[in-house]
């Protein structure tokens, strides 16, 4: 009996009064990946493609799990009883997509670590030189690597649930994903053509938020799911209520973490963003209060490669002194308050409700 069978028969049947269990959300979806991976990593043409699957095998190990919640909450959300099996299947491959979103976006940025191991395109990099391959080409290979893996991880999302059980309903949620999709990359592309260039335009940065991380974060992994559950207009309007401004939260807690945060916690250097010259909400603020000279030095090293940690530390303690911090820490907490309100009025069952405030927290107050 495999991992993946014994999942299904402990698998509850469930109503929708019942209240969703989200550590069995991630238990189910982890024994899916780690089943369906081992599947597909027997059915390679040849062992040259090992590297690949043990990096990935990597990348999937940890991770909140926050989209494959979103999902299943939506479902209970639209309604959802009776056998989990497809919704659970559908949150697992969206746990997929974010991977391929990750590994993608590390190359992009030049990235050395995700979730405290080195990117998928380092990684497969080291693997070239272990392998006895010239040093020198190391880095390209990685790169070019790291794109044809995440090639990869967005097919095997889309196989996962094609070819499981349910799979004739997809038609619902179809055009949920393609839309998901389309907007991920509009979001990735804002934030790449806004890159080294530091702006104090804060609607502008939340613009690639909203494209980048809410939509793709939360928005459509709840609308899927509620979807899936035969969900009616009200419902799906809900959870867009609900979701736009807890992804925007969401994203304004990794760009605090992102300059404030503990590396042991987050599992990536603090820093990027400055170096690379991402657009954020944070330096937008900074740019608008910070004193003549201060603002010099923030353009100065926004988008500055090498970027020194002293010279990162002098960027941190303007973006402080400008009050910016605190700025964003309002914008996340008005944030998280207005999607908790939509909960207080939507037409959702009670339960379904409840999981959702208990994601909010999750999303938002969280150091890693």
């Amino acid at each position: 009996m495999t991992v993946l069978d014994q999942t299904e028969k402990r698998r509850p049947v469930t109503s929708a009064t019942a209240l969703p269990d989200l550590p069995a959300v991630r238990d189910e979806v982890d024994a899916i990946l780690a089943h369906f991976l081992a599947q597909r990593a027997q059915a390679v043409p040849g062992p040259e493609m090992a590297p690949l699957f043990t990096t990935l095998s990597g990348l999937l190990e940890g991770g909140k799990r926050l989209r494959a919640y979103l999902c299943v909450a939506g479902w209970y959300a639209g309604g959802g009883c009776g056998d989990r099996d497809l919704i659970v299947r559908v949150a697992a491959s969206l746990e997929l997509f974010h991977v391929f979103a990750l590994i993608h976006d590390d190359v992009m940025d030049g990235s050395d670590l995700r979730r405290g191991r080195p990117t998928a395109h380092r990684a497969l990099a080291t693997a070239f030189v272990a392998d006895g391959r010239p040093p020198r080409r190391a880095t390209d290979h990685g790169r070019a690597a790291g794109l044809l893996l995440g090639d990869l991880v967005l097919t095997m999302s889309d196989d996962l649930i094609r070819t499981g059980p349910g799979a004739d309903e997809m038609w619902r949620i179809q055009p949920l994903l393609e839309t998901m999709r389309s907007q991920l990359v509009y979001g990735q592309y804002l934030d790449l053509v806004a890159a080294g260039r530091p702006c104090d335009d804060v609607e502008a940065a939340l613009r690639i938020v909203r494209y980048k991380t809410a939509s793709y974060t939360v928005e459509w992994p709840l609308r899927i799911g509620a979807a899936l559950a035969g969900a009616g207009p009200d419902v799906h309007s809900a959870c867009s209520e609900f979701a736009l401004p807890l992804g925007e939260a969401f994203q304004l807690r990794d760009d605090l973490l992102g300059v404030f945060g503990d590396p042991a916690t987050t599992g990536k250097p603090v820093g990027d963003d400055i170096r690379e010259g991402k657009a954020t909400v944070l330096v937008a603020l900074a740019l608008q209060s910070a004193s003549a000279a201060d603002r010099r030095l923030l353009h100065e090293a926004v988008g500055s490669p090498d970027l020194t940690d002293e010279d990162f530390g002098r960027v941190r303690q303007v973006i402080e002194h400008s009050g910016a911090r605190q700025q964003v820490e309002t914008m996340i907490t008005a944030r998280r308050h207005a999607a908790l309100t939509v909960l207080d009025r939507a037409p959702l069952p009670v339960p379904a409700a409840a999981a959702l405030r208990e994601i909010a927290g999750i999303a938002t107050v969280r150091q890693s």
